[in-house]
């Protein structure tokens, strides 16, 4: 089989390629170059987007022996990614950069473009388990590292999608798999894992969007105002800047009556105001997603089934019901333990056990205790 394999420059995707090589597999090996200007994005060994990851992807395949390139997706991140964040930020919404990323570049352009060059698949170091089910479907479930698994920001990964993909670490534990590569001689074997976002060169979210944003910014500064009673505790350089459920970072100045922390819960971009309150308002008991993505079969619509969801990329599972609206444009989510700081923009992903259902963008939430889809 003809595999073209992702190499991002850190240490999972050399194994990835390395380990496909070795099935047979005829391999070559790609490093997507992400940013229009290299060194506008975050300097240094962090395994994605840099020059020197660049490089170190280049050296790993030569130790692989396999052919290498270069592949400039620049101009179509810049579109459907950094733009896509931007515009998320700006409407008060909390995006997911790396599945956007997932879902548009890695396995809509990369493999688009691998598939008409005659690749059959494309692997990525990707931290999931792929499964021929019995309706003979492609199933993803869950890595065996609980920890690494990665099968959240591939939940928007539809079935032609999963038939062209390889995961070759999905069975394989991070520390085993960081052993393997020292003794393959690959020199990321002790490279540092991927943080934060590859774009935001020092992890500044706010600071970055001041920045790229400019007059597209729906404001410039406003207040910070307690949600119950209205009163204002302080005031902010941008909407853009907050999150719903962030703590840190507020500059409140009047300590709250009843000595809580503060939480933001509501960001209304129009009118320029952050509004907070104490964590037990921050619950969430039921939500409505929109642009639903399956990765097999698409569930019935109309009627409630029981379910799992992850509601961030490293979070904890959450008991909960799902019915897929008629049309299936959109979905409810009824929560059966409340989960806390769920925003709007996030991704809800369903799991059957530990297979991925599908995933769907977070537009509401409904934090009211009977829960929106009861």
């Amino acid at each position: 089989m003809k595999v073209l394999a992702a190499m991002s420059g850190g240490v999972d995707s050399a194994v990835a390629a390395a380990r496909a090589h070795e099935a047979g597999h005829d391999v070559t090996g790609v490093h997507l170059a992400l940013s229009r200007n290299p060194a506008s994005y975050r300097s240094g060994a962090r395994g994605c987007c840099t020059i020197e990851d660049s490089n170190d992807a280049r050296r790993a395949a030569d130790v692989i022996g396999i052919p290498f390139y270069v592949w400039d997706l620049s101009e179509r991140f810049h579109e459907d990614v950094v733009e896509d964040f931007m515009d998320e930020y700006a409407a008060g919404r909390t995006p997911n950069p790396c599945l956007r990323c997932n879902e548009k570049i890695k396995f809509a352009a990369v493999l688009d473009r691998a598939l008409a060059l005659g690749f059959d698949a494309v692997a990525t170091g990707h931290y999931a388990l792929l499964r021929d089910g019995d309706d003979g479907l492609v199933e993803m479930h869950r890595s065996v590292d609980a920890g690494k698994d990665q099968s959240y920001v591939l939940g928007v990964l539809d079935q032609h999608q999963l038939r062209h993909s390889l995961f070759p670490l999905g069975d394989t534990p991070k520390v085993q798999v960081r052993e393997e590569a020292a003794r393959r001689g690959l020199l990321v074997a002790d490279k540092p894992d991927s943080h934060d976002i590859c774009f935001v060169a020092d992890g500044d979210n706010a600071g970055w969007l001041r920045e790229k944003l400019g007059e597209r910014a729906p404001n410039h500064g406003g207040a910070i105002v307690d949600d119950e009673t209205g009163e204002e505790l302080g005031r902010h350089d941008g909407t853009y800047g907050y999150t719903i459920g962030q703590r840190k970072g507020l500059r409140i100045g009047t300590p709250a009556p009843d000595g809580k922390p503060r939480f933001v819960l509501d960001i209304e971009p129009v009118e320029g105001t952050v509004r907070v309150g104490p964590r037990e308002r921050l619950a969430v008991h039921g939500l409505e997603g929109i642009r639903p993505r399956w990765c097999g079969t698409v569930p019935a619509p109309g009627s409630w089934s029981d379910c799992t969801v992850q509601l961030r990329a490293h979070g904890e599972e959450h008991r909960a019901r799902l019915r897929v609206h008629e049309g299936g444009e959109s979905v409810s989510v009824e929560l059966l333990d409340p989960a806390y700081g769920i925003a709007p923009g996030q991704a809800v992903v369903v799991y059957d056990g530990s297979r991925v259902v599908g995933s769907a963008t977070i537009a509401s939430t409904d934090r009211s205790p009977a829960g929106s889809a009861r």
